[in-house]
């Protein structure tokens, strides 16, 4: 089968590469009668041109590609409407792509939009502790990237973050001051970048305190919420803490589904505070503390970084950190009853 492309189009009507190339591109310097010939030409031969390979010639795709662990913690849908609100305003559009935490699939997704789909990249990482140098064969000049949230120490990329370490040692002080001399931490991997940055707050705030740490106290979590009720269900019977400190969501959920089976009750037995932007903390039985990031302002920031090296300003020279501050919002859940 003959090859149908932009010169093979040409050669048939007798046109230029160029004038066919602005027939597909609705370029305005064009003759419409001559458009519309090439137009129904392409169509009759099902050809439809490959937009993305325009990247090649130095035209923009307009979109920007956001890479996130998973939806179903609200934090991230805040952070892609942040996004969103600057993508619109820049005349892009945003693609989402959802690894669940599968360092595979985001390989797959990052090498794939890597030849030209999308203007710049935004992402939350989830290989970390893991062999993660496919990203040494990325261009980031023609493609560049920021971090947010979750990020790699090793890849001097720009990246948008919280104040994870003072947040948690507050969250930790916080239930010290409620009364709590056993509190637990509640983490999905200790190694990763927030796991760690968290634990060292949770541990320093106990040595403020001259409380011991208890290696029995730190307990590692998965993202299965069956899984995760059985650990804490065990934490609370056999280590029996007066305080948890969950350093994701979904583990502060677990732990409400642990405490109602077991007939624990949450602040008199129990107290609990944790890393949330669910809105609807404040209507959970009880209202459950919560360190709030400032979810849609670390979208906003993010993209408009991104935005900025897009426009040639430069990756290398000077990777940029940015710090937004978290606030703990203090409930039921964690106060003397």
């Amino acid at each position: 089968m003959t090859k149908v492309d932009i010169i093979s189009i040409a050669k048939a009507l007798n046109l230029s590469k160029s004038t066919v190339s602005r027939a597909f591109q609705d370029n305005s310097d064009i003759n419409p009668q001559t458009k519309e010939r090439i137009l129904n030409y392409a169509r009759t031969l099902n050809y439809r041109p490959n937009h993305y390979a325009s990247q090649m010639r130095g035209q923009r795709s307009n979109t920007i590609a956001v890479v996130v662990p998973e939806l179903a913690n609200n934090f991230f849908t805040q952070i892609i409407q942040g996004v969103e609100v600057v993508a619109k305003a820049n005349g892009y559009h945003v693609l989402i792509f959802v690894t669940d935490d599968d360092l595979n699939k985001e390989k797959e997704f990052v090498t794939s939009i890597s030849n030209g789909k999308v203007d710049g990249v935004l992402m939350s990482v989830t290989g970390e502790g893991q062999d993660h140098s496919y990203l040494a064969g990325i261009d980031f000049k023609k493609m560049p990237m920021v971090f947010f949230d979750r990020v790699y120490d090793d890849i001097p990329l720009s990246r948008i973050v919280t104040n994870d370490y003072q947040s948690s040692f507050l969250a930790t002080e916080h239930l010290i001051q409620m009364g709590c001399v056993k509190i637990a931490y509640l983490v999905v991997n200790k190694e990763e970048s927030i796991g760690k940055t968290r634990y060292l707050g949770y541990r320093d705030a106990l040595l403020k305190y001259d409380i011991a740490l208890d290696d029995k106290l730190v307990v590692n979590c998965t993202n299965s919420y069956e899984d995760n009720e059985v650990i804490i269900s065990d934490l609370i019977k056999h280590i029996h803490p007066d305080g948890i400190f969950a350093s994701v969501e979904r583990l502060a959920f677990s732990t409400y589904y642990a405490c109602n089976r077991l007939g624990v009750s949450i602040p008199q037995d129990l107290k609990v505070v944790a890393f949330s932007s669910l809105q609807i903390a404040s209507l959970l039985s009880p209202p459950l503390t919560t360190i709030v990031q400032p979810a849609e302002e670390m979208g906003r920031e993010a993209a408009s970084l991104l935005l900025t090296y897009m426009e040639g300003n430069g990756l290398y020279n000077a990777p940029q950190e940015v710090v937004l501050n978290s606030s703990l919002v203090a409930r039921v859940s964690s106060l003397k009853s």
